[in-house]
């Protein structure tokens, strides 16, 4: 059953219409029909077949404004680099606690930083950390001896992102709160980030669909041309 909120809310969104970025960051704030401070999300199709290893876009990207979400962060080290994440703001530092917690399901964070020396004692937790994205990647800076630079990049607003099986990818880019320049600005950040991944051998269209939408509001489709400088 559709709401009342919801109702005039499906009202307000023109889905026979392409929307500038600007118009779109404007609109996702006056059609939110959550209480809370809802998150903003950029849906982007692409023109590759994610089962191709070239065309299986991932990456990681700083948003100007940052999330307006903080982030939770597990560093997994050795002893010498434990103050190091203490004083960059790591939530949770260790290694075998917390390898252990892992193995029995735990997973209250929202990303994992951990040093290369100790990749070889975490990759048995592939199977709890895989498909929660949790798991560390040098390609997303996860995985690094920099420990602090991470921590700090991840608490300012780097955001990881990654095509699905169906080549579409989802990410949060604000909250409803946000300003809508600031919303258009993050999302611009984002779509440029992806753009520059085209991989050689995607061939047509690369750029096939963008949509934007807040909790539980309706999707707002973007414009393509509009957001292709």
């Amino acid at each position: 059953m559709i709401t009342k909120k919801r109702k005039v809310a499906n009202a307000k969104v023109d889905m026979n219409k392409a929307y500038s970025l600007k118009e779109a960051s404007t609109l996702v704030k006056e059609v939110n029909t959550t209480k809370f401070d809802s998150s903003v999300d950029l849906h982007i199709k692409l023109g590759v077949d994610p089962k191709k290893a070239d065309q299986a876009i991932r990456g990681t990207v700083s948003l100007p404004h940052g999330t307006g979400k903080t982030k939770r962060v597990l560093v997994l080290c050795t002893p010498e680099k434990e103050a190091e994440a203490r004083s960059a703001g790591a939530d949770f530092v260790g290694l075998d606690e917390f390898i252990t917690k892992i193995e029995g399901g735990w997973t209250d964070v929202d990303v994992i930083v951990a040093t290369p020396s100790v990749m070889p004692k975490i990759g048995k937790l592939g199977k709890v950390l895989g498909p929660r994205n949790l798991m560390p990647n040098p390609k997303t800076g996860t995985v690094t001896n920099d420990v602090a630079g991470a921590i700090n990049d991840l608490k300012g607003g780097k955001i990881a992102f990654k095509v699905d099986k169906v080549g579409i990818i989802h990410a949060s880019i604000g909250r409803v709160s946000f300003a809508p320049e600031k919303i258009a600005e993050n999302s611009q950040e984002l779509i440029n980030a992806i753009i520059k991944l085209k991989p050689s051998s995607s061939k047509g269209t690369y750029l096939r669909g963008v949509s934007m939408a807040s909790t539980m509001s309706p999707g707002i489709a973007i414009d393509t041309k509009s957001v292709q400088n």
